[in-house]
């Protein structure tokens, strides 16, 4: 049997064969757009932050690859014989009100009936054709940094749960609805070589993702990564989402934890997060300034993590 043939354009600068976080087509030598898509069942129970997560989550791809977001198309699916169009409403108007927040233009979409409510959004954004950032131009020696603390989806399963309190809830939410804007401008001033969001593969996976097929590994300082405090908790007492251990089957074979490193902490680096952080590979003389400017911006949390070693291909050690 053959195998599936996608088309090609000599103008595609990433696509199918180089798995990104979006694709990147080159219009001039001064203009590429970017493009991406992204949508999801409610993870919150309150409508109107729903639509502001799944904005923000659907809008991070173009910061992750260096761009700015220009315009989106909603993306929806909604059981209209068994819910009130008034949820789809706040849905529709978080989401508008974030993508207000990020200077994003609506400029159309598509709806389906679907037993199972679902939202999220197609995204333009554009970049310098010579600017791109995408998942595997790592170098040696370059720095790690993360600019979100890890731990959304255990938190989101003691939600569930009906175990989280009112205050982590709304932590958390807004961590989830914050937009990667700044954290792409900012680094935008930086030698950074290479750029991902954390999303549902978690810290590891994606990380994992970015070393595949290169001759380059990584070091992690677990107790540097920034993580929610009360996810530990939560994974203390075994609320640790399916996906995690779908991600740690898939992945663990690249990684090798040192005996000090605790369970609790392996699963939450394996957690899959929603709207998670960027996660920056930057030369290693431009860490520090690079992070000292993210804090000074409002991302406290914001840290080296660790760092890319010429030595020991794809693996990820973890100290």
């Amino acid at each position: 049997m053959r195998g599936i043939e996608f088309p090609t354009d000599s103008n595609v600068l990433v696509g199918l064969d180089r798995a990104d976080d979006a694709g990147v087509y080159k219009v001039t030598d001064d203009i590429a757009i970017i493009q991406t898509v992204d949508f999801f069942t409610p993870i919150v129970d309150d409508p109107y932050w729903f639509g502001q997560i799944a904005a923000a989550n659907a809008l991070s791809d173009v910061y992750a690859m260096g761009g700015v977001p220009k315009t989106a198309m909603n993306l929806v699916a909604f059981p209209i014989k068994e819910m009130d169009i008034a949820i789809l409403r706040q849905i529709i108007q978080g989401g508008l009100d974030k993508m207000t927040d990020a200077g994003v233009v609506l400029v159309g979409g598509h709806s389906v009936e679907d037993k199972e409510l679902k939202y999220g959004l197609s995204v333009t954004g554009f970049i310098h054709p010579g600017r791109i950032l995408t998942k595997k131009d790592l170098k040696a020696g370059d720095r790690l940094i993360l600019t979100k603390p890890l731990g959304t989806g255990i938190v989101n399963t003691a939600v569930k749960g009906g175990l989280a309190s009112a205050d982590i809830i709304q932590r958390v939410t807004r961590l989830m609805a914050t937009l990667n804007r700044d954290a792409a401008h900012i680094m935008g001033h930086y030698l950074v070589h290479a750029c991902t969001d954390i999303t549902g593969f978690g810290l590891l996976g994606h990380l994992a993702e970015m070393i595949s097929d290169t001759p380059f590994g990584i070091r992690l300082m677990s107790q540097e990564i920034p993580i929610i405090p009360e996810a530990v908790d939560y994974a203390g007492i075994g609320l640790v989402p399916a996906g995690a251990y779908k991600n740690r089957e898939f992945r663990e074979g690249m990684v090798d934890f040192a005996p000090s490193v605790d369970r609790i902490v392996q699963d939450i680096l394996f957690d899959p997060q929603t709207s998670g952080g960027l996660l920056i590979g930057v030369e290693k003389d431009n860490a520090g300034g690079l992070v000292a400017e993210l804090q000074g911006k409002g991302m406290q949390e914001t840290a080296i993590i660790g760092e890319v070693m010429a030595e020991s291909a794809e693996r990820i050690v973890v100290h």
